[in-house]
């Protein structure tokens, strides 16, 4: 097992926090990492640093005492790169023992957008607290888990498809020993209340990534949170495949089969 899929397997979302902050050098670490973080889509995505305070807090959290905000620019894909980037920070985060959670909603959004100083062509769609876990996660933080439950996921069948979407990806039949996994990866990937909206399409010699649109799930402020999670996984199959020594190429386009309603066309991996 490599060591990505050791922490996309192991890490969760942490919702409560020891209250101590993180150590001046984990926070050097993790600052210097977010610098170099980059996306296929080429948008830049801007993290800020914020200490919690009463206004910069969020009531599904305990204990936290830092956060990172992210900004992205409106432009096409923009969602897509946002949750790309966003996510390398999260996985950075938790192979240096810090605990991380995507926050879209419950949270004072004018508060966080006013300190991240967000500029008139930008949206932050989404802010996580930066922290070591608690001993025992709270109870608020045990029914929230058990409500998403967030512990399961759809089967690989759901998810991944050969040629058509009624033609589940033979994934036991792959000639790489290491592509389960790489896809495991991938369904491993953390989704707004655990939606999984993500769909890959083997095509071609191509692997085409698609959101399942459910309602509710758009807003101006945020975009569409859907393909947030679905620039996660992508995010997941891309690093999994560089893991491997494979350099993908991620290109935005599509020409098929008329879609499904409710599918809509994000990117497409060659590799």
């Amino acid at each position: 097992m490599s060591e990505l899929f050791n922490i996309i397997k192991a890490r969760r979302s942490v919702r409560t926090y020891d209250g101590r902050g993180l150590s001046s050098e984990d926070l050097t670490k993790l600052m210097l990492y977010s610098d170099e973080i980059t996306n296929p889509f080429g948008i830049p995505v801007r993290f800020v640093f914020l200490g919690a305070s009463r206004e910069l807090s969020s009531p599904v959290l305990v204990g936290e005492k830092l956060y990172v905000a992210g900004a992205v620019s409106r432009e096409p894909n923009m969602e897509a790169a946002f949750g790309y980037s966003f996510e390398q920070l999260v996985l950075h985060a938790w192979s240096l023992g810090i605990g991380t959670v995507w926050v879209g909603g419950t949270m004072n959004r004018e508060a966080f957008e006013h300190a991240c100083k967000l500029k008139e062509n930008e949206i932050m769609p989404c802010i996580t607290p930066i922290g070591y876990a608690a001993d025992r996660m709270s109870v608020r933080e045990s029914l929230m888990r058990k409500g998403v439950k967030a512990d399961s996921r759809k089967r690989a069948e759901e998810l991944f498809f050969e040629q058509n979407f009624e033609t589940p990806l033979p994934l036991a039949a792959a000639a790489e020993a290491w592509l389960p996994d790489l896809f495991e990866m991938v369904r491993l990937a953390p989704s707004a209340v655990n939606k999984q909206p993500w769909r890959i399409l083997h095509r071609d010699g191509a692997w085409h990534f698609f959101e399942k649109k459910d309602k509710g799930f758009v807003s101006d402020s945020v975009g569409d949170m859907q393909k947030i999670d679905v620039g996660i996984a992508l995010c997941h199959f891309v690093l999994g495949l560089k893991e491997q020594g494979i350099d993908p190429q991620v290109t935005v386009g599509f020409s098929g089969a008329e879609l499904p309603e409710d599918m809509e066309y994000v990117a497409t991996v060659r590799f």
